[in-house]
């Protein structure tokens, strides 16, 4: 089944005291364009999900957007910087003797002091790298069940348009068989008012007709229409990426519908070219939002 470009995901994972949220959005794009948003800290993991993304998506512009809490103790290192820890307490005592006050330095308020306490992150890397793919592999899959939903409604509405260019095809087909017929009735007609005569060349006139029905046969494009409409109602059963296969073919069908209605001397004709055209272009909208 076809799926749309257009989707949202979210998931929500909290293990061994770290909380990650993921989000991904896609919207149409003619390419894959990937766009990952996330702390600093995680940036060596951008790879590792860009290929998880593109094993199941080819094509969208998504977005992606995760945020990450290390609440483990054993996620932080509290480290002191002893050397700046002693300059302080030299500095104050120095002072304190200068001014001839009380010295009574306490270990807290040293801490306070800057650049005396600082708090390093210790992160588990395969670790956080398994359970970001988790995260991210959950979110994606309700992206792709959104993308797969909408998808089934456009794929209904595609065959319901197919149906409808099948019928004006058929319909065209019947006028057309007898065109042919209708132009040898008024060649005839012409050729004894210009002649003033009953007694006409039908050599002649199989020679005229012959020509006609060379410059004004359609077989070869409606031929080609009705592949074109197998082909296309058979993409729609099948599970891969076929927005761009899809595009092509609804450019042959517009071309081949161009071509009947250049020949077509027919307003019956001209009239279902018209449908089909319009038809045509609904369709290549549509597509426009399949992966």
């Amino acid at each position: 089944m076809i799926k749309s470009m257009t989707g949202f995901g979210r998931s929500k994972l909290v293990k061994n005291y770290r909380e990650y949220q993921v989000e991904i959005r896609a919207v149409n794009h003619k390419y894959s364009d990937i766009t990952i948003k996330m702390p600093r800290n995680l940036s060596y993991l951008e790879d590792c999900i860009r290929t998880i993304i593109l094993n199941k998506i080819k094509r969208g512009k998504i977005d992606v957007f995760i945020t990450f809490e290390n609440y483990s103790k054993d996620g932080k290192k509290i480290q002191i910087n002893k050397e700046i820890a002693k300059n302080y307490i030299q500095t104050l005592k120095e002072l304190a003797q200068e001014e001839k006050i009380q010295s009574n330095i306490e270990v807290t308020d040293i801490a306070k002091l800057p650049d005396v306490l600082t708090v390093k992150s210790i992160e588990d890397e395969e670790s956080i790298k398994a359970e970001v793919s988790i995260a991210v592999e959950e979110a994606l899959e309700k992206l792709i069940a959104m993308r797969k939903a909408e998808g089934e409604k456009i794929s209904k509405d595609l065959l319901k348009r197919m149906q409808s260019i099948d019928t004006k095809i058929k319909e065209i087909s019947e006028f057309s068989t007898g065109l042919i017929n209708q132009y040898v009735v008024k060649l005839e007609e012409r050729v004894k008012e210009l002649l003033k005569t009953e007694e006409i060349d039908k050599t002649r006139i199989a020679q005229e007709v012959v020509i006609y029905a060379d410059k004004c046969s359609i077989e070869e494009e409606i031929t080609r229409l009705n592949s074109h409409i197998s082909q296309f109602t058979n993409l729609i059963k099948t599970e891969e990426a076929i927005g761009k296969k899809m595009d092509f073919i609804i450019q042959e069908m517009n071309r081949e519908t161009n071509t009947i209605g250049a020949k077509s001397n027919s307003l019956e004709i001209t009239n279902r070219v018209i449908d089909i055209k319009t038809q045509l272009e609904d369709i290549r909208e549509q597509i426009q939002n399949i992966e």
